[in-house]
């Protein structure tokens, strides 16, 4: 109020005649135009769908992905690609070296090795020689004898040039492309099945624990902290022995304690968002607990758990490798990648090739699905949209 007037907020000033008008005199006045909510520009997208555009967004993730679609397909059809089973053996072809139709043409994948003979002794590989590398000389009980370092046609000089092990043949004269992808598919089935157990068993664990809390929480998370501490490799002996080696085996082990990971993490959601508006308003309205938990709080969740299996898949088949690397896992004939990394490794100076493909398989596997669970914990988080 200024000199008995009243200051607008752009200036203007209204007397106090103006203040005081009789009621009488004013009238309503009626507005003709109506008046809408501002049309959205942009296209409304659901969660999914926004969820995909970021998870597309990520060019590494998507290659990640191509690749773990490319493991499971081979998994699934590379034991039937050729004519070889992962038990057929054949001593006579045994450590035969990689060799690709088309490409041996071009020198590599040839089904060729250099060995180390004495010059004098180069007859017997006649025909078959593609190409002399070196000559030195090795002393030999005082004196010295001329060797030679030769490249090899070995699928030649066994008389089976229309024979082609594309990644070589192990020891015993298996087929190393049918046992890798049989074994690659032994890993995967052994990681999906445990991530099944541990979402089931996790997912009602950790559902109970984080609706209901007190007593029932404190009693569940001391009986997971004994079990959690429980030594992992003898258990693991020790459950073997009781039962065997072998794939059911092995989702016991993993089961055992790994269910306690995606316990904890839906715990954690669950305590996140009871107490949230629209839970208190549901349970106001007489919803029933099991339609709170699984329907208004576990679907925040979702973007926790799936991310959290795709990165127990890599996990699980890292554990198997190195449990059959240590001869506890996987056990002949029944081949796995753990145990194609065990032979080749007995054989690593010799053929390196027996080696070398399941390490190639093992390495993209692994990062491929972690790359792939990260981009996902990146898609399912609103915190990152743009």
């Amino acid at each position: 109020m200024k000199n008995d007037a009243a200051v607008l907020f752009g200036g203007e000033t209204l007397d106090e005649e103006t203040l005081n008008i009789d009621p009488s005199e004013l009238e309503f006045v009626v507005r003709e135009e109506k008046l809408f909510d501002a049309e959205f520009k942009t296209e409304p997208i659901s969660y999914g769908r926004d969820v995909w555009l970021r998870f597309r967004r990520n060019r590494l993730t998507m290659v990640a992905s191509y690749v773990v679609l490319l493991i499971i397909f081979m998994g699934i059809v590379g034991p039937y690609i050729n004519d070889y089973t992962y038990t057929v053996q054949n001593t006579r072809l045994a450590a035969l070296p990689p060799r690709i139709p088309g490409l041996e043409k071009l020198g590599i994948f040839d089904g060729a090795r250099e060995i180390t003979i004495q010059k004098t002794s180069l007859d017997r590989y006649e025909g078959t020689i593609i190409k002399y590398v070196r000559e030195f000389q090795q002393s030999v009980r005082g004196g010295s004898v001329t060797m030679s370092v030769v490249k090899v046609n070995l699928y030649k000089y066994l008389g089976v040039e229309d024979t082609y092990y594309w990644f070589g043949s192990d020891r015993l004269g298996r087929d190393l492309f049918t046992r890798l992808w049989q074994g690659t598919r032994n890993s995967l089935i052994l990681a999906f099945a445990v991530s099944l157990i541990n979402l089931s068993v996790g997912l009602l664990v950790g559902s109970i624990c984080g609706y209901y809390g007190g007593w029932i929480d404190l009693v569940i998370q001391r009986v997971m902290e004994v079990v959690w501490n429980i030594p992992y490799l003898p258990l693991t002996i020790l459950l073997i022995l009781m039962f065997g080696s072998g794939l059911s085996t092995l989702i016991i082990v993993f089961s055992i304690t790994g269910w306690m990971g995606m316990a904890s993490g839906v715990r954690i959601q669950f305590y996140r968002y009871k107490n949230r508006e629209y839970v208190l308003a549901s349970r106001t309205m007489g919803a029933s607990d099991k339609r709170l938990m699984f329907k208004y709080i576990l679907p925040n969740a979702a973007g926790t758990i799936i991310t959290q299996m795709a990165l127990t898949i890599p996990f699980v088949v890292f554990q198997e490798a190195g449990l059959s690397y240590l001869g506890l896992g996987m056990q002949p004939p029944n081949p796995s990648i753990g145990m194609l990394l065990a032979d080749g490794q007995i054989n690593l100076m010799d053929y390196p090739h027996m080696i070398s493909f399941p390490a190639v398989v093992i390495v993209l596997l692994m990062l491929a699905f972690n790359l792939f669970g990260n981009g996902l914990r990146d898609a399912f988080n609103p915190a990152l949209r743009q």
